[in-house]
């Protein structure tokens, strides 16, 4: 689908619907405790065990030993579940680490043994017994002292890592006022209500999976290659979500255990992630390190735009791509971005709300405002000057629609902007000292194969379905 006119008038622009209140349908069942979540279908699924996870405490190294003998002994204990036992699996297509480590570790509190009890309480009291003994190997940490080492990732869709328009560095020497400033953001992880959760139940050779998953298909795709299974035999069954946003997009260590757990102990197994462990056998944001170089003429207006980002992930792991925004933002003829990413021993980097915009845009709108600065001249004016109607790295595309220069306005009007004194540190309300500010941020709309099914019943009810989930957001 390639949208290259504008949409003109369509359903949406009546607001007909869109824009308008309308009861949550899921609303009720929320408020009322009757949304079932992951851990909770004990309709569906009655008396189903409790697993617990037992996370690798180095970061990189090998599992030299690990005794689970007490662990195997202790009350209520129905299976212990680690990589010498689980049999061959695979890797998931979008996971970057083994999602059940050993012999290798790859980062800390990587899952190494699932341990399944008749009860919550036994299963952790028996997962404090397991010893792992270590080969402990010397990793790599900070992103600073890695970021020359950094390689450019593989182009994904339409966003390659390097991008060049005219000559960049001519024309940023040439302007005659200029901003070269570093700029970093730190790793970051989720916190969702949630934890990461999975309820398990095999079928002779089929299974079925309750969890808390943003994307059905991807999770089935990658669960049925993980366990070497046909994706048809793998059911996964989400019907709510206690906040995803990124952490839960892509297959996670709590559903692959659960599923191991219930074939190893031959019923149902329920898994929820401990709070400390969804830090790190889940995605996170990772530590960027951006540099920002603008040069303007003396009206204010960009002749030279460039945006340089470095990040860290495990080996074959995606890049924070923190450079896209600035590739669409503002006007400017002479451009270059780039991306770069270097290994580092940490748990997994890759979508958290907003991936790339997020630590992308703060860089951004810091060193725009910096340079309006050093323009002396009004932040808002100077985005307004240096607003783009055309996709400035290929100014034969246009934009359908951008009304950029129209929010800005109209924010600045309801906040008060041309009343603000514009000097710093001027305006205090008791301890506390009060500021305005002002920055852009908008969200590219990726657009992706999708599918829905749709029956036409004879009692003149539509029936569609598709495998949409309620990222957490109350999408629904």
């Amino acid at each position: 689908m390639k949208f290259n006119t504008p949409a003109t008038t369509n359903p949406i622009d009546r607001l007909r619907h869109v824009g308008r209140p309308y009861d949550r349908v899921d609303g009720p069942l929320k408020c009322t405790g009757r949304a079932t979540y992951a851990y909770e279908h004990h309709r569906e699924v009655p008396g189903a065990a409790h697993g617990i996870v037992v996370g690798s405490t180095i970061a990189k190294g090998m599992v030299a030993a690990i005794d689970v003998e007490a662990a195997q002994r202790a009350p209520g204990v129905l299976a212990v579940v680690t990589a010498a036992t689980a049999g061959k699996l695979g890797k998931g297509e979008k996971n970057t680490a083994r999602l059940l480590g050993g012999p290798k570790i790859e980062h800390y509190h990587q899952a190494l043994a699932l341990v399944v009890a008749e009860t919550f309480e036994q299963a952790r009291a028996a997962a404090s017994l397991v010893r792992v003994r270590y080969r402990e190997e010397k990793g790599s940490f900070d992103l600073a002292k890695v970021k020359d080492s950094g390689i450019a990732p593989k182009p994904e869709r339409d966003y390659p890592p390097d991008t060049r328009a005219g000559d960049f560095e001519r024309h940023f020497e040439l302007a005659p006022v200029k901003l070269d400033a570093v700029y970093t953001t730190p790793d970051q992880s989720h916190a969702m209500m949630e934890p990461h959760a999975t309820t398990a139940r095999w079928d002779g050779g089929k299974l079925t999976i309750w969890t808390s998953s943003q994307m059905i298909d991807w999770w089935r795709s990658d669960l049925a290659k993980t366990l070497h299974m046909r994706k048809q035999d793998v059911r996964v069954v989400s019907p709510y979500i206690g906040g995803g946003f990124g952490g839960k997009l892509f297959l996670r260590a709590d559903a692959l255990l659960a599923a191991l757990g219930a074939r190893a102990a031959g019923r149902p197994v329920k898994v929820a992630l401990q709070r400390h462990l969804v830090y790190n056998n889940t995605t996170h944001r990772p530590k960027t390190i951006q540099r920002l170089r603008i040069g303007a003429g003396r009206d204010g207006r960009i002749a030279a735009i460039g945006h340089e980002t470095w990040n860290g992930n495990l080996p074959g792991g995606r890049p924070e791509v923190a450079t896209q925004q600035t590739r669409l933002l503002y006007a400017g003829q002479h451009r270059m971005t780039t991306t770069r990413v270097a290994v580092l021993d940490l748990p997994e980097s890759n979508s958290m709300r907003a991936p790339g915009e997020a630590p992308g845009l703060m860089a951004l709108e810091i060193a725009m405002d910096e340079l309006a600065e050093k323009l002396g001249m009004d932040p808002v004016q100077f985005r307004i000057l240096n607003d783009t109607r055309v996709d400035p790295e290929k100014p034969i595309r246009p934009f359908s629609e951008r009304r950029f220069i129209e929010c800005l306005r109209t924010g600045a009007e309801r906040h008060g902007w041309s009343k603000r004194n514009p000097k710093p540190a001027q305006v205090r309300e008791g301890r506390w000292l009060i500021g305005h500010g002002v920055a852009a941020a908008f969200r590219n709309s990726p657009v992706i194969t999708s599918a829905a099914r749709v029956r036409l019943r004879g009692d003149g009810t539509v029936v569609v379905e598709t495998d949409m989930t309620d990222i957490g957001t109350g999408s629904y």
